[in-house]
């Protein structure tokens, strides 16, 4: 996975100010206790990041490979 794919999962789960304020400043225990914004940094996969995310918040399983293309366009 890509970062900007990764930023593309933040924002279609979370929001785009949301999704920032997390990855900035919510601290991920199976990152070794950083934030996603550290771990990436770290160069940590940034599918490895999005999972630790997504499982700490509770996302979805149905929800952790983000939405089609078509519903991401309508929501704009």
């Amino acid at each position: 996975m890509r970062h900007s794919e990764f930023w593309t999962l933040v924002e279609d789960e979370f929001g785009s100010a949301h999704g920032r304020a997390l990855v900035h400043d919510h601290v991920l225990r199976a990152m070794g206790y950083r934030t996603a914004e550290q771990a990436l940094a770290g160069r940590s996969d940034p599918r490895d990041v999005w999972l630790a995310l997504c499982e700490e918040l509770d996302v979805p399983p149905e929800r952790r490979w983000g939405i089609d293309p078509k519903q991401r366009r309508s929501r704009r």
